[in-house]
């Protein structure tokens, strides 16, 4: 969330704003320091000291975070508390009415922490970074993580070591990463990857190798005991993994292709990611390593492993792949039909067959999909049909394209093709209109929102403004009512102000806070533009003798 410092006020929720100004008033910004240009970092103290991290460009903050455990909303009491005390000591920007000293301005902690380094002894250093190391974990696993690259003994089992002593810092006593601890995990782990890049770009691939390794095993047994909620976990997978992909396409001396396809294979054969996207991606990435036909049987063995019917689909259109590039056509053409059960195999022979124009084979497949999904699998039986439909368009076959379009009409959540269209083009003008209603009769007593939706599109298609009216009345909300505004202001203006005005005193009779008052009032607005004004004013008078205690609420009607 982009908080305008000019604007926060409005942007905030009146309960945080509140809290959080008693906490400026009463002096709980125990520090405040900008760390760089447009950062700065607060500590606020309560029952408990938090951080406060603001980044600023333009009078605008752009990053806030604070390290308490609020989670109901986008901003916490302690990031407010520090915008009143940004705006009043250190932007000047609409000052509250807080007498308060101001402060003297103060260097910059890094220009600080620039002089400071320039004043200590190069022995002074050392000593304080082995101190430090001894009494921090965290400070040395930073320090490690950072300047580790320099050692002369790196390894996987190097890397790992340091990485696992990470993640046991950030779990604490009780072994769990909470959602706060995570930040800590990235911020100290990050540089391994920012090492691992210049090793990349130095073609240092070994070390490269090690890093990404160490990583993908650490990360992926974190999430037994970590917080994942915010996707750190599985950055740090996703990079491991492209650094090894990357690895795979670099020339690679060949003890170390060796070593990686070796990897590959084992962690595989071993399960070490079973159950996670990677396990079968070690795969694909041992492959991009084959030289031999033997590699390819390898990973083919592999393969025949697997369990589990989405993973087994997977794997089998793999190992089509892999036989494609090694075996003869004879046993290609056999894992074919043994296996075109498999929806990917069966939707790229069907491709190959349509785009040769062998169009009886592209039938058969689509028929046979359509018989072997249908009980299941309907998505699917729509891909088949949308196939029998382009064969019939190819062969301008009217019957067979009317009897498909219908169907695809009707049950389709992600339609390939403009069905209406393809409907109205085929079909006599005469005999339009009376097609339609057969399907609006037939769709209706399904009563569930998708058929309303396809109803309401035929009515919006065919401009029968009285029909779709009527819908709306029977699936009356506020957001269908705009939804539906565009079409039916011209003959309805009247009906859709009266709509809105019940809706909105339901709404604000219902919820309180800024954001639903944002809301309510842009409703008021759409009144206004239907003609409503007259209503508009009412009801703002109404809110205010019936809500006087809503502040927020009486400032957003003044905005109207």
């Amino acid at each position: 969330m982009k908080i305008p410092l000019n604007e926060f006020e409005q942007l905030i929720h009146e309960r945080i704003l509140k809290r959080g100004l008693s906490y400026f008033k009463e002096g709980a910004i125990a520090d405040f320091s900008e760390i760089s240009t447009g950062e700065y970092e607060a500590i606020v103290s309560g029952t408990e000291e938090y951080t406060v991290q603001l980044e600023i460009s333009n009078n605008t903050i752009t990053e806030h975070n604070c390290d308490c455990p609020y989670d109901l909303g986008p901003v916490c009491k302690h990031v407010v508390a520090v915008i009143f005390h940004l705006q009043q000591d250190e932007l000047e920007l609409n000052q509250p009415s807080i007498s308060k000293p101001r402060k003297k301005k103060t260097k910059s902690v890094s220009q600080q922490v620039k002089e400071l380094l320039n004043a200590i002894s190069h022995n002074e250093l050392i000593d304080f970074v082995q101190e430090n190391s001894k009494k921090d974990k965290k400070f040395r696993n930073y320090f490690l993580a950072s300047f580790g690259h320099l050692s002369q003994n790196q390894s996987k089992e190097f890397y790992q070591k340091q990485i696992h002593s990470i993640l046991q810092t950030a779990a604490g006593r009780d072994g769990w990463i909470g959602w706060s601890d995570m930040k800590y995990v990235v911020n100290t782990t990050e540089p391994f990857l920012e090492n691992a890049d210049k090793y990349l770009a130095n073609n240092n691939f070994e070390n490269v190798f090690f890093i990404s390794t160490a990583l993908l095993e650490e990360m992926t047994e974190a999430f037994q005991y970590g917080d994942d909620s915010n996707g750190d976990l599985g950055y740090f997978i996703e990079s491991a993994m492209e650094l090894l992909s990357k690895l795979t396409q670099e020339k690679l001396p060949k003890i170390l292709k060796d070593e990686i396809f070796e990897y590959c294979i084992s962690s595989f054969n071993q399960r070490l990611f079973d159950g996670w996207d990677w396990h079968l991606e070690m795969l694909h990435l041992a492959c991009e390593l084959i030289e031999r036909e033997s590699d390819a049987d390898i990973i083919l063995r592999c393969l025949d492993t697997i369990n589990g019917e989405y993973e087994r689909e997977r794997a089998q259109s793999f190992k089509l792949d892999l036989l494609r590039k090694f075996k003869d056509e004879k046993e290609v053409e056999k894992y074919i039909n043994k296996h075109i059960s498999n929806s990917s195999i069966r939707t790229k022979e069907i491709e190959k067959a349509f785009k040769n124009k062998d169009f009886e084979r592209v039938i058969k497949l689509s028929q046979d999909g359509i018989k072997c999904d249908e009980k299941d699998k309907p998505g699917l039986v729509k891909v088949w049909y949308n196939w029998l439909l382009k064969v019939a368009q190819a062969k301008n076959d009217m019957s067979k394209i009317i009897t498909y379009t219908r169907f695809l009409f009707i049950d389709n959540f992600h339609p390939e093709q403009d069905y209406y269209q393809i409907l109205k083009d085929n079909i006599e003008d005469k005999d339009w209109h009376p097609f339609l209603e057969e399907i609006i009769k037939e769709i209706t007593p399904k009563n569930r929102w998708t058929y309303t939706e396809l109803i309401r599109k035929i009515y919006i298609k065919e401009e029968w403004w009285d029909r779709l009216f009527l819908i709306l009345k029977q699936n009356l909300s506020m957001e269908n009512i705009e939804q539906n505004e565009q079409y039916l202001s011209k003959d309805y203006s009247f009906e859709l102000i009266e709509l809105y005005s019940e809706g909105i005193i339901n709404y604000v009779e219902k919820f309180i806070g800024r954001n639903h008052y944002q809301t309510a009032c842009r409703y008021l607005r759409r009144m206004k533009k239907l003609g409503g004004k007259e209503k508009v004013n009412e009801l703002i008078e109404l809110f205010r003798k019936q809500y006087p205690q809503r502040r927020a609420l009486m400032d957003e009607l003044t905005r109207v």
